[in-house]
Parts: C-alpha cells; sequence; structure tokens
C-alpha cells in the first residue's frame, strides 16, 4: 500500500458512487410508493425495498463516504487553511446528507402510513442530488476558487 491517500480516495469514490445510486433511486421508489392508491401488499414491498436499501446500501456508503472524506482532508496535508472549494464542496455534502436525512423521514413517514406527499413532489426532489452533484463535481474538479 505505498500511496495510501489513492487507496483511501479510491474507496471514497466507490462509496460516493453507491450513495449517490441510492439517494437516486429512493426518492423514484417514493414516487411509485405514493401514487400506489393505498395498495398494501403493494405498499408492503415498497416499504421492504425502502428499507433495505437504506439500510444496507445507503447508510453504510454514506458513513464510508464522511470517514474516507475525512481521511482525505487528513491525508491530503490540509492541516493548514483549506482551500476555498474545499469549503464549498463540504458546504454540498452537508446539503446531501441533509437530503439523505429527509428521506430517512420519508421512509419512517411509510412504514408508520402517514406519508403525504404526492408523487409529484418527490419528483421533484429528485432533482436536489443531482445539481448538489454537479456542484461537488465542479468544485473537486475544476476548483474555481
Amino acid at each position: 500500500m505505498s500511496d495510501p491517500y489513492g487507496w483511501v480516495k479510491v474507496v471514497h469514490i466507490l462509496a460516493v458512487i453507491s450513495w449517490m445510486a441510492g439517494l437516486f433511486y429512493l426518492p423514484r421508489l417514493f414516487v411509485y410508493h405514493a401514487e400506489n392508491d393505498g395498495e398494501k401488499e403493494v405498499s408492503g414491498v415498497f416499504m421492504v425495498m425502502e428499507r433495505r436499501l437504506l439500510k444496507a446500501i445507503m447508510r453504510p456508503a454514506a458513513l464510508v463516504v464522511v470517514v474516507t472524506g475525512a481521511g482525505l482532508v487528513h491525508l491530503g496535508g490540509w492541516d493548514q487553511p483549506m482551500p476555498l472549494w474545499l469549503w464549498l464542496k463540504l458546504v454540498l455534502v452537508a446539503g446531501m446528507l441533509f437530503f439523505h436525512g429527509l428521506l430517512e423521514v420519508h421512509a419512517a413517514r411509510f412504514r408508520d402510513d402517514r406519508e403525504t406527499r404526492s408523487g409529484r413532489y418527490f419528483r421533484i426532489i429528485n432533482e436536489i442530488p443531482t445539481v448538489l452533484l454537479v456542484g461537488i463535481v465542479i468544485f473537486v474538479i475544476i476548483k474555481p476558487f
């Protein structure tokens, strides 16, 4: 393991891909769940899919993203003041974590049969991770500031 920074970055990128897949897919499941017309059997299937996606993929991936991201900051020698682009990226990552938390709330509301939001609402919020991801990638690759 001659390049710890490189290996941490590999794990970080793989975790980001996994987490993003879930952040894109879970709101789509919510669309179908919300438009299900209250069929209990179908709702049960959606609840299982939502729970498994959160528990097996999204939560672990988000945790690995945060831990490896902190590791990259540490290994990158940024014990000095961090550049502005990195601070802005971290703000967008915080937004992504907030969005993940919002999805957790909606999943719990579906589980308790208390969700009142429409499929249209979930279609709209499904765009949030895309916007955040575009900003994150720009800050990381272009480093405009």
